[in-house]
């Protein structure tokens, strides 16, 4: 989760004040809707209803979300098993599950499932889980997570996630260990691009939502390295047509948060964009955006690496050290120019999120366009060294000796 604001005497009631407004049954499978649908003909993401995915992304006039009772979840990850454990965050532990409707009794067969279990103990609680059903049960859009069902008996409190494969960007970008293999330049602007979608959608539909704790543990990876923004927790509906920005009490993750949300509590659209362009330095670097262990001066990532991300030579001398110089350097510094505009100080000197995907997406297109051959002389030490395209191996290519590329990462979620 990341909240590293506020104590137990700053939490309020539980509502949903500000959110998609949703009633919360414990006894039907289905949630409904107690406000009516947010969401006109207006929209950019019509209002529909089903399970067909919809590249462009939908908001779901009511939440339509399955009920598990506490004993499925209980079978479905052996009784909450220390081995199942994909990950822990301030709203509890994340187990890895199986449900098999046929056979139930089989073990680790049926689908996989991610279930996020609530501790008795946890600050967040109630409020936390309540955001998480009121906006992943309503938006949906392939590089967001989706929610498959909840939980709620007694003080059980739970949420089932479909399951990632790869696990979160963090496990990849700051794994050590032999089971964790460096992610290639492709892959890291893909994963860059496919987040970028995701929270342009957030942003850019009729009622704005601010996601809040945009960070690399909050970005999951499927089998196919794709993208998705998890952990909604924090989200908040954007200002209204009148305001530029909402005012709430400052929660969230040191690094990440934007400096006029940690200095005032207001809240932009854009300070989700600094968030993103954190996370572009930390794929570009492979450097954590706090780090207490780094020198005086250099635990904050953004307060030193500015002046690398403007000039060529000095970023190549900051690129993260496990890409082994294997990465276009037009396009990296293309990465560490819109970065930097994304880490602006002031919100409207950012970029929007739809203006950042475009230009990701420019650069992936550039970075792929076939480059002309260049004429040599015909000196036979002219092609000594090979003037042949690079090609990067990446996790979803196998190796030209016919092993893999990639290994099994550890379970991580």
């Amino acid at each position: 989760m990341g909240i590293c604001w506020g104590s137990p005497k700053d939490n309020p009631t539980p509502s949903t004040t500000g959110h998609l407004t949703t009633g919360i049954s414990q006894t039907t499978s289905i949630i409904t809707s107690s406000g009516g649908s947010n969401v006109s003909g207006n929209s950019r993401f019509s209002a529909v209803s089903g399970d067909e995915v919809y590249p462009h992304g939908q908001i779901l006039p009511t939440p339509n979300l399955r009920m598990f009772t506490f004993a499925e979840l209980k079978a479905a990850t052996r009784n909450f098993r220390a081995d199942t454990v994909l990950g822990e965050g301030g709203f509890g532990k994340v187990f890895k599950g199986w449900l098999d409707e046929k056979a139930p009794s089989r073990s680790n067969t049926g689908s996989v499932i991610a279930v996020k279990k609530l501790n008795s103990e946890s600050l967040q609680g109630f409020q936390e889980w309540q955001s998480e059903v009121d906006f992943l049960g309503r938006l949906s859009h392939p590089n967001l997570v989706k929610l498959l069902g909840y939980c709620w008996e007694e003080k059980e409190l739970l949420l089932v996630y479909e399951f990632m494969q790869k696990g979160s960007l963090e496990h990849h970008l700051f794994g050590r260990g032999s089971a964790v293999q460096p992610l290639p330049w492709d892959i890291r602007l893909k994963v860059a691009i496919g987040a970028a979608r995701g929270l342009a959608f957030l942003h850019t539909s009729e009622k704005q939502v601010i996601y809040r704790d945009f960070k690399a543990s909050n970005i999951l990876l499927d089998g196919s390295y794709n993208a998705k923004i998890s952990d909604f927790g924090l989200a908040k509906m954007g200002p209204s047509a009148s305001q530029s920005h909402v005012t709430t009490r400052v929660m969230g993750t040191y690094g990440y948060a934007a400096p006029e949300y940690v200095a005032t509590g207001h809240l932009y659209v854009k300070s989700d964009v600094y968030g993103f362009g954190v996370v572009l330095v930390e794929m570009l670097t492979g450097l954590r955006a706090l780090d207490m262990n780094r020198p005086n001066g250099k635990h904050n990532l953004v307060d030193w690496i500015k002046p690398y991300l403007s000039d060529r030579r000095k970023l190549k001398s900051q690129m993260d050290s496990r890409l082994e110089g294997k990465y276009p350097s037009k396009a990296a510094t293309q990465t560490a120019q819109l970065a930097l505009k994304c880490i602006a100080p002031e919100p409207k000197n950012r970029p929007s999120m739809e203006e950042v995907l475009e230009t990701l997406e420019r650069i992936e297109a550039a970075s792929e366009r076939p480059r002309e051959p260049r004429v040599h002389s015909s000196h036979p030490m002219a092609h000594r060294h090979g003037q042949q395209p690079l090609h990067h191996l990446s996790p979803l290519h196998p190796r030209q000796d016919g092993g893999q590329a990639h290994h099994h990462a550890p379970r991580a979620w």
